[in-house]
């Protein structure tokens, strides 16, 4: 120890003279290893009488002080500091022993009272203060754990001189009753209470605390009752495990041996007194912990007080609960196995990172909380550390979530709020394991990380290779990805599994992400294995991709996302990866996720494509909104065709009809059928929309010979789309049915693959083909799953169908409410939408007019020639017939048909035909056919 301050200043090898360098040293040692500025030490050495020159006076103070004490004090440009390890100052290690409990160690250090050299200056007055206050905490630990070990005479004197010192004190007066009964001096314990009650009364106005209470309870007892239970009192409501407290019911019941098995911080001991508690055990229920025990039959003979256990239990039905046998995990399955084998009526319930693995052993994994438990977990723990708090459940399960649902790093971080805020919380979370837990907390669950040293150091070195080499993987790996990657072998790994640093689930093996960030390290060998074997893995799936095989292809893939990500960020070459998850992307419809992927890469790789990756880079700066490279307009890659989609600059159409012409007779089945299917989507949204069903019937057939989900899908929805266009909404419907279960095999019902969902889209077209009920069935649907997205535009969407609905059966009241709320949600939806909200709204609302001609600003410019049309007819419902009749030529012209199917639209056609004859209505039509810019001459005629 270099320096002391508990007690007048020490330093090692040297003696130092003058109150002030002395104050000078003592100040220096309050922050060891830190700066203290100047201005502060001036301000606190010479308290309301600053020298002349304060700067040269501490210079000479400093000067002094270096010469008779030297090696401490460095220098700094902002002041000095104390230049010595925290842990050399006795003050400082003397606060670390009595956190980690270690009461006679840290008494020990103290030599008279603290600062004392510096007790007369206002700085000293806080520290010193809050030292002693420690001083004393600490002192009333070791007093009561010498009175656990056995009352001695001397015990009693030494509380009676403290409660003459510190009268008020109520914890040195409860074991001063404490210790007078336990020597048979109950009387002068009562004497004690009256006393201590009555000068508390007197003085401060308050009763006697708790710990008071309980004391007097004791000595007003006649005799000490037969103890059946050392379990702990409650101090916190249990939450979150009622289904585990059923099964150990039920297992207790069935078996004589439990073993609660889990990860550290998990609450396996909670449970276990939590199910002991509930129990009715006559014979007694009894808590050995051996977390800090030297030997297991020890400790389970220290709690009952006996010497022969077999004699003590035989004959009894007893519970004994066996707490953290994993670091003695050997010695607690013999002794386990002995008791159980002498003592028929006993069970054990034993909790432990890793099974005890003998005869009889029922296992019950504690797992972390799912979020329901874990959210409600934390609003209880954050609510006692800070009542005034309202945290929102949002941010309750996001911090849940990252956490893992693990109960000890729940807790440790709801007692972080009551000195931050949650924002700030939120942004520690990646340094969680250096959360800190309560005083009275145990070491090994002080902080997250000490929790996981626990385990740690009960591995072997081959295990600890094995642990930081799968914090490569990302989401799980399946044992052939670990074997190829790390080499791992099945014992080691059967032996993490065991002491619950990883899970098995089906064929995966995971890990929590706080064991990730405790054993993650710099691998990269590792890292570039693990690239290499996802890279081949997502190779040999794209040719199955084309196949009845797909899903199954598809659903390995989905399960190694995080694993691909990972992959993807670290390969050495990224773009050969990048190709080979271009067709998955595609078939889930993930092109946001894509296009993200692939502008990543490219600013990895830079923008000249690497030889022999031509394709790869050409496809990324396409995904990234770039031009078609030639060796992406040359290519019969899914990708490149899709390429003619997401390049949409330039005569797009032109661009697909040569590539259709050019695979049009590819001698692959699945080329073909992909480049007619893409061609017919970029003729029906780009062309003139006449022809597209040429080219997706026969993508249909080829995709349903192959068994391509996704083939099939897409052009039996595009040709719903060609049926829409015409206003055949039966066809419609039916083509749109059809692919239900294909939809949700890919990607859900409630997700996007197209303009809009596939519920929504069915509920729409079911509303415009007059089934009415099978509409609100489908919007329904549509809404829930909005719900559960919790995305904006897709639940303006279905407000919008409902709207429809609603007006369709005669309520244009309702309509009207359910646009408006669609319209006053804060989302950016295309201008389609809000084109088509606009029409809808100028039909059910009674000045139109404003709705309209926002409407059609809407789509001015427009490349989506079937929802321009769309707005054009909605327009020409509240025109004059020659004015009608020329917006729905135009309609006409932009749908490539002679005459639409749609009731609605036919006989609005045919009162404009009445009332201009025959010939009037074919010009009016041929006029409208001919406008340039019909929004714009649709906007000059709405009034």
């Amino acid at each position: 120890m270099r320096v002391g301050i508990l007690g007048p200043l020490r330093v090692a090898g040297g003696e130092v003279g003058g109150a002030r360098v002395r104050a000078l040293l003592v100040r220096l040692a309050l922050d060891p290893g830190r700066v203290v500025t100047a201005d502060r030490l001036i301000e606190d050495l010479w308290p309301g009488e600053t020298p002349a020159h304060p700067t040269a006076a501490l210079q000479s103070l400093v000067s002094r002080a270096r010469r008779e004490a030297p090696g401490l004090i460095s220098s700094h440009p902002a002041g000095y500091l104390l230049d010595v390890a925290p842990s050399e100052v006795d003050a400082q290690r003397f606060e670390r022993l009595a956190r980690d409990g270690d009461a006679r160690a840290a008494l020990a250090l103290w030599r008279g009272a603290a600062l004392a050299d510096a007790a007369e200056l206002p700085f000293a007055t806080g520290p010193a203060a809050r030292l002693e206050e420690l001083r004393l905490t600490t002192l009333a630990e070791r007093i009561a754990a010498d009175l656990d070990q056995g009352p001695e005479q001397g015990l009693v004197a030494e509380l009676e001189e403290l409660v003459a010192v510190h009268r008020l004190r109520e914890p040195f007066h409860a074991l001063l009753m404490r210790a007078l009964v336990a020597r048979g001096r109950r009387a002068e314990a009562l004497t004690v209470f009256e006393g201590i009650r009555t000068d508390l009364a007197s003085e401060l106005g308050v009763d006697p605390g708790p710990e008071l209470r309980e004391a007097h309870l004791a000595a007003l007892r006649d005799a000490e009752p037969v103890r059946k239970s050392n379990l702990p009192a409650r101090l916190t409501r249990f939450v979150g495990r009622e289904e585990d407290v059923s099964r150990l019911r039920h297992l207790l019941e069935e078996a004589r041996l439990v073993t609660l098995a889990g990860p550290g911080g998990a609450g396996k001991t909670r449970l276990a007194v939590e199910v002991a508690a509930e129990l009715d055990v006559p014979d007694g229920v009894w808590l050995v912990e051996l977390a800090s025990a030297a030997g297991v039959q020890a400790a389970v003979e220290g709690v009952l007080k006996v010497t022969d256990l077999v004699r003590a239990l035989r004959g009894t039905a007893p519970l004994i609960v066996l707490d953290n046998c994993e670091h003695v995990i050997e010695e607690a399955a013999r002794v386990a196995a002995w008791l159980l084998a002498e003592v028929p009526g006993l069970r054990i319930m034993a909790t432990s990172r890793e099974p005890l693995d003998i005869p009889g052993e029922r296992l019950h994994q504690v797992l972390p909380l799912p979020e329901g438990p874990a959210t409600e977990l934390f609003g209880d723990r954050a609510a006692a550390a800070r009542p005034d708090l309202v945290v929102d459940p949002a941010q309750q399960a996001r911090i849940c979530r990252e956490l893992d649902g693990i109960p000890l790093a729940i807790e440790l971080a709801a007692a972080r709020l009551r000195t931050m805020p949650v924002s700030v919380l939120v942004e520690q979370l990646g340094d969680r394991l250096a959360f800190r837990g309560g005083r009275t907390a145990e070491p090994r669950h002080r902080t997250l990380r000490a929790v996981i040293d626990w385990s740690w150091n009960l591995l072997s070195e081959r295990e600890r290779e094995l642990l930081r080499g799968l914090t490569v993987f990302s989401g799980g790996a399946t044992y052939d990805a670990i074997a190829r990657v790390c080499g791992g072998d099945p014992e080691s790994l059967s032996s993490l599994v065991d002491k619950s640093l990883i899970s098995v689930a089906g064929d995966r093996y995971t890990m929590l992400e706080t064991i990730r960030q405790y054993a993650a390290a710099d691998l990269p060998e590792l890292r570039q294995a693990h690239a290499r074997y996802y890279t081949e893995l997502a190779e040999e799936a794209e040719p199955y991709l084309r196949t009845g095989a797909q899903l199954g292809r598809l659903a390995v893939l989905d399960a190694e996302r995080g694993n691909l990500d990972t992959a993807l960020r670290h390969s050495d070459d990224p773009l050969r990866l990048m190709l080979a998850r271009l067709l998955p992307w595609i078939m889930r419809g993930r092109q946001r996720e894509m296009a993200a992927q692939a502008a990543a890469v490219l600013a990895r790789v830079g923008p000249v494509a690497p030889r022999g990756r031509e394709l790869a880079h050409g496809l990324c700066v396409v995904m990234s909104g770039g031009e078609p490279t030639e060796a992406v307009l040359e290519s019969d890659h899914l990708a490149a065709m899709y390429a003619w989609l997401m390049a949409p600059s330039g005569d797009v159409a032109a661009r697909a009809e040569r590539g259709v012409a050019r695979l049009r007779d590819h001698p692959d089945l699945w080329t073909r059928s992909s480049a007619l299917v893409v061609g017919g989507i970029v003729r029906f949204e780009y062309g003139a929309v006449a022809g597209a069903e040429d080219l997706l019937e026969p993508a249909l057939a080829g995709f349903r010979a192959l068994g391509d989900r996704w083939g099939q899908w897409a052009a039996l929805y595009w040709l719903s789309l060609v049926a829409e266009n015409r206003g055949d909404f039966a066809a419609a419907v039916t083509l749109a049915e059809e692919p239900e279960r294909l939809a949700a095999e890919l990607a859900g019902l409630g997700a996007s693959m197209g303009p809009m969902s596939f519920l929504l889209r069915l509920g729409q077209l079911k509303a415009r083909a007059g089934d009415h009920a099978g509409a609100a069935a489908a919007l329904e649907r549509a809404w829930e799953a909005a719900e559960r997205s919790e995305d904006l535009e897709l639940i303006a969407r279905v407000l919008h169908g409902r709207a429809e609905l609603a007006r369709r059966t005669g309520d244009p009241g309702a309509a009207a409410r359910l646009l408006k709320e669609a319209l006053t949600l804060d989302v950016e939806s295309p201008a389609q939408f809000r084109a088509f909200m606009n029409v809808e709204l100028a039909r059910v609302t009674p000045d139109p007019a404003g709705p309209l001609r926002l409407a059609l600003e809407l789509m001015d410019g427009c490349s989506d020639r079937t929802a321009r049309a769309a707005v054009l007819e909605g327009v020409a419902e509240h025109l004059e017939p020659a004015r009608a009749a020329e917006l729905l030529g135009a309609a006409r012209a932009l749908r490539g048909i002679a005459e639409s199917a749609d009731p609605h639209v036919g006989a609005l056609a045919a009162r404009c035909a009445a009332a201009l004859g025959a010939d009037g209505f074919r010009q009016a039509l041929a006029r409208g056919a001919a406008l340039p810019n019909p929004e714009r001459s649709g906007a000059q005629l709405v009034k």
